[in-house]
């Protein structure tokens, strides 16, 4: 997953180099499907106005670049083995605004909780797959 402290990015990337290129395409639709559901749970949290918001929230597969302007980070070119979720484009600028808030506009917290809610099942998924990947590589 691309939003994850730096050492377990750090730890993820390389046990990912560890495993044979076979094994670590095998794994790619369970993350996938984990960004999705990371993305969905963001999307039930986001406040929905004229849903220009929810709509703004995408999941970028590895070898693909994010959406100019989404936060967090921008457009990036998303690595291999790693799935972006972001929020925000061209036309919709002020995710960061929401979820953090200004002194005008109180804060409307649905990235960051929306991680954490769907974060451990999408993880145990990408480690039922390495596993399996691994048991079957040869």
């Amino acid at each position: 997953m691309d939003v994850v402290s730096d050492g377990g990015l750090k730890s993820f990337q390389r046990r990912m180099q560890a495993i044979p290129k076979e094994a670590r395409k095998a794994v790619q639709p369970a993350l996938a499907q984990g960004g999705y559901e990371i993305s969905e749970a963001m999307e039930s949290l986001a406040p929905e106005d004229e849903g220009d918001l929810i709509g703004s929230i995408t999941v970028t597969l590895g070898g693909q670049s994010t959406p100019l302007y989404s936060q967090p980070g921008g457009s990036y070119l998303v690595p291999e083995n790693q799935v972006a979720i972001t929020a925000g484009n061209s036309e919709v600028r002020y995710p960061h605004l929401q979820e953090y808030g200004t002194r005008h506009h109180p804060a409307q917290p649905f990235f960051w909780p929306g991680f954490r809610l769907a974060r451990k099942r999408a993880e145990n998924r990408i480690k039922r797959a390495i596993g399996k990947a691994i048991r079957e590589a040869k």
